[in-house]
């Protein structure tokens, strides 16, 4: 059996600016509001790769992710650019995540600040500040990748990408959310704030 191993996926020790933690006073009213950002890694048979997701807070939604060998600045980058592309950005919208050098980079905070995104950062030495991340991770840690074994990054991006689009996001019921998959959560929360605006209009 081979010895269990981890991987430090958080490097607060930088130079780079810290930003103080905006998320815990926010009261969500809808999605796009705030997004919750983490890093994990994922064990294949002979290596680590990892994996950088974004959750919309409030529908739990996995809007964007990232899964390559390294945990550079790209990774990071490659996440937010696919939820940037998914969303439509609204003024007052906050990104949050922990305090890692990939978060704190310039390239990260520059196109956070040129979407006008309000960056929030984990207090330091407190994990409970993103503990919704963490609480995602576990989940696709125990539903998916501790349930296969996978050989390299070709396998596991063949699998893992599936488990969050398709099953996370469409099948995965929450009771957060009434017991709704975020997918549909997402489209009955549409629904019903377009038939509110009907009604207004004809009132």
């Amino acid at each position: 059996m081979r010895k269990r191993k981890f991987v430090v996926t958080t490097d607060s020790n930088h130079g780079r600016k810290v930003y103080p933690n905006l998320a815990r006073d926010l009261v969500l009213t809808g999605v796009d509001q705030l997004w919750r950002a983490d890093i994990t890694y994922i064990r294949l048979r002979d290596e680590f790769v990892f994996l950088a997701v974004i959750l919309d807070a409030f529908s739990r939604r996995v809007i964007g992710w990232a899964l390559d060998r390294n945990m550079e600045d790209e990774l990071t980058l490659t996440a937010l650019r696919m939820a940037l592309s998914r969303r439509s950005i609204q003024p007052g919208l906050v990104h949050h995540s922990d305090r890692g050098s990939q978060y704190a980079s310039k390239d990260y905070t520059d196109l956070l600040k040129a979407n006008q995104i309000d960056i929030s950062m984990s207090r330091k030495g407190n994990p409970w500040d993103n503990a919704a991340c963490e609480s995602f991770m576990k989940t696709l840690k125990y539903e998916e990748v501790l349930r296969n074994e996978y050989r390299d990054l070709a396998e596991a991006l063949a699998s893992i990408p599936k488990f969050l689009e398709k099953v996370y996001n469409q099948k995965r019921l929450h009771s957060a959310l009434g017991y709704l998959p975020p997918v549909e959560f997402e489209a009955q929360l549409t629904a019903k704030n377009l038939e509110a605006a009907a009604r207004q209009l004809i009132a």
